[in-house]
């Protein structure tokens, strides 16, 4: 049976699928706030042929990305549809959603009823003032909030928070969000900013730090590391007590590159073997040409077995990836 591995002998099995470029909130880290969706969507029947065809290639591990994923109307029905797929071992791949969480509220329930195992809500502050200025959306963080709520009610358990930190800017948060972590019983992980921004502004300057994160946090309330799978891309902690959990993704200052088990569907079709790959492979354009299933089976094998070794942030010679975040998939 053919799998997905790469030739550095990484076992893919991890998939996120972009199915929208736009998004709702222009948040500054990230969009200038003039551009736009740039890349195409393609009917879900499209992206649920290529998650069909990678399940049976060993993927087990299902998450939908945008732009903003709940934006696409027919979304609950996609989940459902996925939910049908079965992974080599017979089983139903876990589902899981990335969302600004702005629309979350009203439809987290059937989302859950759907078969979506778990959420992700990017959330890089706790003030509804500085979040207003982050997302440039005014009164957002109530909406965001009552999706973070609406969640936990669903069962979508455990609820993740992802913030991205900049110096000088929201690392003012940490504490904050280890208390929010706390009451509202969430999983709060601070995420390295990376060079994907649309400004294309990035130093490393501007890098708070995983070694940073838990000293200041630790200021807060005594921290304990948490063992972690080998391919998970956050570092662990909850906090001395027992009550709430933490974690740091730190592809910056702790890459962890050697274990990736991730690919990625962009909006518009392309498959990507890294988050800063210079160039991409566009799988939709062999299916609208009427490849047949061994065609794209030999293609997606092909294109994996070339994967990346590693990132290259902070090198000289560093090329920046041919998308930014946003038109990638979060």
């Amino acid at each position: 049976m053919l799998t997905l591995t790469d030739h550095f002998g990484r076992s893919i099995h991890d998939l996120r699928i972009s199915i929208t470029d736009r998004c709702n909130y222009k948040c500054v880290y990230c969009r200038t706030g003039t551009n736009g969706a740039a890349y195409a969507e393609l009917p879900f029947d499209d992206y649920l042929r290529m998650a069909r065809i990678l399940v049976g290639l060993g993927i087990t591990k299902i998450r939908l990305t945008g732009g903003e994923p709940l934006l696409r109307k027919g979304i609950v029905q996609f989940v459902r549809d996925l939910t049908q797929l079965r992974t080599t071992e017979g089983k139903k791949p876990e589902i899981a959603l990335t969302t600004n969480g702005h629309l979350l509220a009203e439809i987290a329930q059937a989302l859950k009823d759907a078969g979506l195992d778990r959420i992700t809500i990017s959330m890089d502050a706790v003030d509804p003032e500085r979040f207003a200025r982050i997302t440039r959306v005014p009164n957002g963080y109530e909406s965001v909030l009552a999706g973070v709520r609406a969640s936990r009610r669903a069962g979508l358990d455990p609820v993740k928070i992802n913030c991205v930190l900049l110096r000088g800017f929201n690392e003012d948060q940490i504490i904050p969000f280890g208390m929010f972590a706390r009451e509202e019983r969430v999983v709060v992980r601070f995420i390295e900013f990376m060079p994907l921004e649309e400004d294309r502004v990035w130093t490393p300057e501007i890098v708070v730090t995983l070694d940073e994160i838990v000293r200041r946090m630790s200021e807060y309330l005594p921290l304990q590391e948490i063992a972690h799978e080998r391919s998970e891309t956050a570092r662990r902690y909850r906090f001395a007590d027992g009550v709430g959990e933490i974690g740091i993704i730190a592809p910056v200052s702790h890459p962890f590159c050697g274990h990736c088990s991730r690919i990625r569907i962009t909006s518009d079709g392309r498959l990507r073997t890294c988050l800063f790959s210079v160039w991409d492979h566009d799988l939709h354009e062999l299916m609208r040409r009427g490849a047949a299933d061994e065609e794209l089976v030999e293609f997606i094998v092909r294109v994996v077995e070339n994967k990346e070794e590693r990132h290259h942030i902070g090198e000289p010679g560093f090329v920046p990836a041919s998308r930014t975040m946003v038109h990638i998939g979060g």
